[in-house]
């Protein structure tokens, strides 16, 4: 294409999954497009447009009148900051979804636990006329879901900050913020920067909607701002039915129940019903109930989802009793907070950890650690900060490096207790992402009972 037809068409930059569900929607609706890759992907014969290999050029990007720009690419890449300074705009496939599609969007953001909270979502919604559509971070490019020209009545989308921070203000008729903790800040100018693309989320949201946030006092003043724009807000958390929508109780005799409200009425879920396990887990699981409620599903169909819901894999997933012990992997457990909550789950546990830490500091686990864990093995190339945590929580440490040696040595310790991979950090130092991390774990336990 020449620059005076480029000045009338859209820039395609990062061609995986995103950025092929971009092209093809862009493809059929007629839309010029050409496409921009760093490295050596390839295409579908069905995606016929051209394809550009090699490092990215502001002034090529400039000569567009439209980027859509993948999540894994960064934001603030020197070509993308060349282009917006020359007015182009410049944003991604959520913002394309949000000015086509006109049905009812469920949104949920958050560091920690938004694929069980869509998945449990979806699962709930499902029985209503019309069912649902779960989309964007979870798996399913949300476009996708637009491809036949016959839209689902609602969807409910898994939003990263990388979605976020690429989209203009959207309209979810309900939305949750799950958490906020230092996470992706390589990816992001800020702390700062990454709770504002957070919180694009309800940037939209106006009278009659609803918007779910953690009780903490730090986001009373969102709170405030959404019930002044006729946004109608629920807080959930750990504490009592009576203070807040939603969340986890700690019952007289010691044990825990969920809750949630229909209505003003407390609706709630014994703890030890629940095939999911973990504190942190049962959080996301009211969260769940809520917005199940919130949309008129009855409490016996939300009770019976919650109590047979038994999470996704990698998140807290038991592997049962091998070898006279419990494994449970948590992979996806890539930061310390994720991390911190796994452990505080168990009295006291084996645990597996280590990798790439993205420069958070695993510290403020000592804790945690220090009453929860008996024996830690540290994996990956960034076993340092690991050591001095254990070494500052007076819980002995060894470093094994792989995750086969560190099967192996727990295997010996103390008899009974848990092993759990929380590793609190990324996986790529080692593999090629979390699932493949679990992926292993899961095998190499597995053949510890073929032994056995």
């Amino acid at each position: 294409m020449n620059i005076s037809t480029r000045n009338k068409s859209t820039a395609i930059v990062g061609m995986g999954k995103t950025g092929q569900s971009v092209a093809s929607y862009l493809l059929h609706s007629g839309v010029r497009c050409e496409a921009f890759d760093e490295g050596g992907v390839e295409l579908p014969a069905s995606l016929s447009l051209p394809l550009h290999i090699g490092p990215f050029d502001g002034d090529v990007f400039s000569q567009f009148a439209r980027l859509i720009v993948s999540p894994g690419i960064n934001w603030n890449h020197p070509a993308l900051v060349r282009a917006r300074e020359a007015g182009v705009a410049v944003v991604g496939d959520l913002a394309l979804f949000a000015e086509q599609y006109q049905g009812d969007v469920i949104a949920v953001t958050g560091t920690n636990g938004k694929t069980t909270t869509v998945s449990l979502i979806a699962t709930m919604l499902d029985i209503l006329p019309g069912g649902i559509e779960a989309a964007g971070n979870i798996g399913k490019p949300m476009l996708d879901l637009l491809a036949d020209g016959e839209e689902p009545q609602r969807v409910v989308l898994e939003l990263s900050s990388f979605q976020l921070e690429r989209a203009n203000a959207i309209h979810p008729r309900w939305a949750a913020l799950l958490n906020m903790q230092p996470d992706h800040a390589d990816m992001h100018e800020s702390p700062e920067a990454y709770k504002a693309a957070k919180l694009r989320m309800f940037a939209g949201q106006g009278e009659g909607d609803k918007a779910m946030l953690p009780a903490d006092g730090e986001w009373d003043d969102l709170a405030n701002e959404l019930s002044g724009r006729g946004v109608y807000v629920r807080r959930f958390g750990l504490g009592d039915r009576t203070s807040m929508d939603a969340g986890v109780e700690q019952l007289a005799d010691g044990s825990w129940q969920i809750f949630w409200h229909h209505y003003d009425v407390a609706e709630t879920a014994v703890s030890s019903d629940l095939a999911l396990q973990g504190r942190h887990q049962h959080l996301n699981l009211a969260v769940a109930a809520q917005a199940a409620a919130d949309f008129g599903i009855s409490a016996a169909v939300i009770r019976q989802s919650l109590t047979s819901f038994r999470g996704l894999p990698h998140r807290m997933q038991s592997l049962g009793v091998v070898a006279g012990r419990e494994w449970i992997n948590d992979s996806k457990a890539t930061n310390p907070d994720a991390a911190g909550a796994a452990l505080a789950s168990f009295q006291q546990v084996i645990w597996i950890c280590g990798g790439l830490r993205k420069g958070l500091d695993v510290l403020p686990l000592k804790d945690v650690v220090s009453h929860h864990v008996e024996q830690v093995f540290i994996i990956g190339t960034d076993a340092g900060p690991f050591a001095e945590l254990a070494e500052a929580a007076g819980v002995p440490a060894v470093f094994v490096k792989t995750m086969e040696q560190a099967v192996k040595k727990a295997l010996h310790t103390q008899a009974g207790l848990p092993v759990l991979l929380s590793p609190a950090a990324a996986s790529q130092d080692q593999f090629s992402n979390y699932v493949e991390r679990g992926r292993t774990f899961s095998t190499l336990v597995k053949a510890l009972g073929q032994k056995s």
